[in-house]
């Protein structure tokens, strides 16, 4: 099974064309990802375990398949690698919560490290186990990876992350000398 080039929406927001695929179900496996990343341009790794990640500058996309038969799921997760302080974990809780409740996908939660550091994970599942419409499938990752995307963007902007990110950026000259 292939997935029709025409079919892969872009990401300028114009309207996304349909796939054409075969009729009824299929079962997704990890080639139909891989083709569907390189459709979308995507660069993409396949880690230790067999997982499939797509790796962006501040988090990484895997696409991962669990259980077997009927039972078996299609997860696209994403680990946000931005590090947030224990002590901002109220507020970062507060954020994400709004972010679950106003959107559907992907869905976020936390993860506090040994170390005291709190990073976020972003998740969005699919029973495969029966089969799923291709076309279905397609539109579904696709709209995944663009959540994670938007989710990134919108957290930055939530907790006015994109001073710290440009203040980082800057060159030395550009710095406020003590005293001024």
């Amino acid at each position: 099974m292939s997935i029709d080039p025409s079919s892969i929406p872009n990401f300028g927001g114009q309207p996304e064309p349909q796939p054409q695929g075969p009729a009824g179900p299929v079962i997704p496996d990890q080639d139909l990802v891989k083709q569907l990343l390189d459709q979308m341009e995507l660069k993409y790794v396949v880690d230790d375990e067999g997982d499939l990640a797509a790796p962006w500058e501040t988090f990484r996309t895997y696409f991962m398949f669990r259980g077997e038969d009927e039972q078996a799921v299609f997860s696209v997760r994403t680990f946000y690698d931005r590090p947030h302080k224990i002590d901002e974990k109220p507020q970062l809780l507060e954020s994400i919560d709004d972010w679950n409740r106003r959107t559907l996908w992907p869905k976020v939660y936390s993860h506090t490290h040994d170390d005291g550091t709190v990073r976020l994970i972003g998740e969005a599942q699919m029973l495969i186990g029966m089969g799923v419409d291709i076309n279905h499938f397609v539109s579904s990752t696709v709209s995944w990876v663009r959540a994670a995307i938007e989710f990134d963007k919108w957290l930055v902007e939530q907790l006015g992350l994109e001073e710290a990110v440009n203040e980082a950026d800057k060159p030395e000259d550009d710095q406020p000398e003590d005293g001024e």
